[in-house]
């Protein structure tokens, strides 16, 4: 990419009166250049069925094409007009809770060929209509795509057809997924029931592993119907988005986002995060991280916050240091959704750039800085390349298999990705995401695992002779228990890796009143907690890191490090305090020689590193607190781009609160 992005969602129809001139007037005094347009107005588009008007996209190009913004255009699928529910009631998706009802976006069913020919016809309108203007760099396929909890007869009827091509027949289903049991057996095709009401996880886990595929079918079929118009120098990317508790979380369990995003010449992503006080910058790095690693390149981030409701509304600086967040992890493009805040229906409150009087406001002119910086820095930070030698191995089967069986408490697969990727972040850890079918192992010298409970064979046979060749592993509790198809090995746990690991369990139990004691990690009680799940481990070859602290559990390990070859495997039996997680992961980094200057500082200093398109390193460092930290600078001479003054090995900085200092050597 030529330059970095500095953009905004645009909805010209939103708006209470015209103020399209003023609106461009003040995004170029905020350094706007691209701008994100027409995915969510369908109705707008075609009013009724076979009825176009595209008169409203059209000002917008030719206004931001004038002005010199570039635009992304949006095929307007994921929220389906009034006429076509009424017309074709049965493109509503039918889910577990029932037929659906319109009113919300995101609600039909993505396999309905009816929902799909009025589909393909309004994207071969619209691009077709827009496909020579000028303003227009690239396209946005649907947004936020995601299979909806479809599961009528439709849907039952391709996965019954997708049993048969992927398993042949009824005796190896039964036999593969327990369906004796309950007299669950399927003695006929024709007798396969709905998967609604299924108490079977391991079919239930299939299920939802066919839903992700019609995604990914389904968003590489708009890829290819917008490739027929889209010009050589113009992408194609989707806006991807995360679990969310209220903010971006963890891995999405509706999308396999490793297959989803093949189709696609970019990825694109939403990141939003909690403010104010509780801003740590982690969900924007775990963010940028997978989507980085989606294609191994850059990345754009198409939706972010500005303000949206009261406990969003950023602290004077933090804005600013957001954007660059971003850009340290490898975005090429940062927008927000959106410029401005809407004055009816659900996202009143989700506020953009400007506020409701479209009047500048501290948040407004603190982006002016922001414009003002990408333009300024753009060949120093745009396509930042990144280097990791760590890597998380992340798994849509085995979050989905945890859904079945949850953690005590309710905690999930992602609370446990969580808890792992947030300590390496904290430890100034770089790190990609690699899917668990990777064959790309040797990549890394430190591979994280989080609770891998469903797998195949093959994949922990990989992890195992990665860590013969000289590899280190991090595995947490639950991983290798079961089989793919969520079906508990008969083998000794933690299934094929105990031969590397060098440990063993059967029993496993919800912990009350236990800590940790190992002097290898320097565990006290104080610092040792250990809660939600623990596995009562019998060490064989592997050197105990830490026991459990308990008066009938304190024989067994919690956590082991078993040499296995050239390298080494460790084990975590039990979902501990990040204090002690961040003990573990600091000695499997030194282990493996992993151990360096960034490490010697620490959360809330974030630094995050990668060499820019002249040859050059940059490093970004963040300060996510409200007092100011002081560090030494160790690295060779260089130039603090920010302040435009040198950097000097040896020489102490001071960061500002929620501040940002980016150094280029």
């Amino acid at each position: 990419m030529e330059k970095l992005l500095y953009g905004v969602a645009y909805y010209d129809e939103y708006m209470p009166y015209d103020r399209l001139a003023e609106d461009i007037r003040m995004m170029k005094e905020a350094g706007i250049n691209v701008v994100r347009i027409a995915e969510s107005t369908w109705s707008t588009h075609e009013p009724q069925n076979g009825v176009f008007d595209f008169g409203s996209v059209d000002c917008v190009l030719d206004a931001m094409h004038e002005a010199g913004i570039r635009v992304i255009v949006g095929t307007p699928t994921y929220a389906i007009p009034t006429w076509m529910v009424k017309e074709h009631p049965e493109v509503l998706a039918e889910t577990p809770r029932g037929p659906g009802r319109y009113g919300a976006r995101q609600i039909m069913d993505i396999t309905n060929k009816t929902y799909l020919f009025y589909s393909e016809r309004i994207i071969r309108k619209l691009i077709g209509h827009v496909k020579d203007h000028p303003a227009i760099i690239g396209y946005q396929t649907d947004n936020e795509t995601k299979y909806y909890d479809t599961a009528g007869p439709n849907v039952q009827h391709q996965f019954i057809k997708y049993m048969r091509e992927i398993y042949g027949n009824l005796d190896v289903v039964n036999a593969k997924f327990g369906l004796d049991y309950w007299s669950n057996r399927i003695n006929s095709w024709e007798d396969f029931p709905s998967v609604v009401g299924t108490i079977n996880g391991s079919l239930g886990a299939e299920f939802a592993k066919f839903q992700r595929g019609l995604v990914t079918k389904f968003l590489a079929w708009q890829a290819d119907l917008v490739r027929e118009y889209k010009k050589p120098d113009q992408f194609v990317t989707q806006n991807f988005d995360f679990e969310w508790r209220g903010y971006s979380y963890g891995i999405q369990p509706s999308v396999d986002h490793f297959a989803a995003s093949q189709t696609f010449d970019i990825a694109g992503v939403d990141i939003y995060h909690p403010s104010q006080d509780k801003l740590t910058g982690i969900e924007i790095s775990f963010g940028g991280d997978m989507t980085r690693s989606l294609k191994g390149a850059n990345y754009l981030v198409l939706e972010t916050q500005a303000q949206a409701f009261p406990d969003w509304t950023p602290f004077p600086g933090q804005l600013r240091q957001l954007a660059f967040s971003h850009l340290a992890s490898g975005a090429n493009m940062v927008a927000y959704w959106h410029w401005h805040s809407i004055h009816n229906s659900a996202e009143t409150y989700w506020k953009g750039l400007l506020s409701h009087d479209f009047l500048p406001n501290p948040v407004y002119n603190e982006a002016k800085t922001i414009g003002r910086d990408f333009e300024r820095l753009s060949e120093h930070l745009v396509d930042l390349k990144k280097r990791s030698d760590v890597a998380v191995m992340v798994s849509n089967e085995a979050l989905t298999a945890m859904e079945w069986f949850k953690l005590p408490g309710g905690k999930t697969y992602n609370d446990v990705v969580r808890w792992m990727y947030d300590e390496l972040y904290k430890l100034n850890v770089g790190c990609d995401f690699i899917h668990a079918t990777s064959d790309k192992l040797d990549d890394y010298k430190l591979v994280v695992v989080p609770a891998l409970y469903a797998a195949s064979d093959e994949t922990l046979e990989r992890l195992n002779e990665f860590v013969r060749k000289g590899g280190h592993v991090v595995y947490s509790f639950k991983t290798g228990f079961t089989d793919e198809i969520v079906k508990v090995r008969t083998s000794q746990q933690p299934g094929l890796i105990h031969e590397a690991c060098g440990v063993s369990y059967s029993l496993f139990i919800e912990p009350s009143n236990v800590t940790l004691k190992g002097d290898p990690l320097g565990i006290g009680a104080e610092a040792g907690g250990v809660h939600t799940w623990m596995e009562l481990l019998t060490p064989g070859t592997a050197d105990v890191l830490a026991y459990y602290e308990h008066p009938h559990w304190g024989q067994y390990a919690a956590i082991t490090r078993n040499s296995y070859g050239e390298g080494q495997a460790t084990y975590i039996g039990c979902m501990t305090t990040p204090e002690v997680m961040n003990r573990v992961l600091a000695g499997a980094l030194k282990e493996a020689g992993l151990w360096g200057t960034d490490q010697a500082l620490a959360f809330p200093l974030i630094v995050k590193s990668g060499i820019n398109k002249q040859g050059r390193t940059v490093r970004y460092y963040f300060n996510y607190s409200s007092e100011p930290v002081a560090f030494d600078y160790s690295h060779g001479a260089a130039v603090e781009l920010l302040a435009d003054e040198p950097a000097i090995a040896g020489q102490q900085l001071t960061i500002e609160r929620w501040g940002v200092k980016i150094i280029v050597e």
